[in-house]
């Protein structure tokens, strides 16, 4: 009788031990994902200010955007965030970078200056890899939000405090198809 007991108790801190560990894993690889979305969103916050600096030569009624996106990054880059909090701004971001796009089919000018065209593909670039990064991201808080929701290991999930992640989500602008053409000299 007593090595049965031994025996039960043993499964049992093993599989304590497994789901603990497993929810660390998945912690690690969340913050890590993070990490990387975060290198590239610095990437693209470097781009930002001479964007707009550029753009606001050109772009005098176009001054709301360009002021928003400003204080956007402002807020992103003085303050500690949580991660949920920085997903929400740097998703506003991403809008905001939209809306300059799509305002620059009405400056010709704008369109075909080379440092602007040579910024636009920087921004392009940054953001593809930022899209792989975040549905790395994605993919990484979606298996720890299941950990953390499913039985059995939601009940070592609460007891660490563990608490679900927001992901990363697509602008409504971004799912809508966009025509941007690029007029070069």
């Amino acid at each position: 009788m007593s090595i049965f007991i031994i025996s039960f108790i043993l499964l049992l801190l093993t599989f304590y031990l497994a789901s603990y560990n497993n929810l660390i894993y998945k912690k690690n690889q969340v913050n890590n994902a993070f990490s990387a979305v975060d290198v590239i969103l610095q990437k693209r916050s470097d781009l930002i200010p001479r964007l707009v600096t550029l753009a606001q030569i050109y772009m005098q009624f176009e001054q709301k955007t360009l002021t928003e996106i400003s204080r956007l990054r402002s807020t992103v880059t003085s303050k500690n965030l949580s991660e949920n909090s920085r997903v929400t701004l740097e998703d506003q971001i991403s809008r905001m970078l939209i809306r300059i796009i799509v305002a620059v089919e009405a400056y010709p000018e704008l369109k075909t200056n080379d440092h602007f065209i040579q910024l636009q593909y920087s921004l392009n670039e940054v953001e593809e890899q930022l899209s792989a990064a975040r549905r790395f991201y994605n993919s990484a808080v979606t298996e720890y939000n299941n950990a953390v929701e499913m039985f059995p290991t939601n009940i070592i999930a609460s007891w660490m405090k563990y608490q679900l992640k927001l992901q990363f989500k697509a602008n409504p602008q971004a799912k809508n198809n966009v025509n941007i053409q690029i007029n070069s000299k």
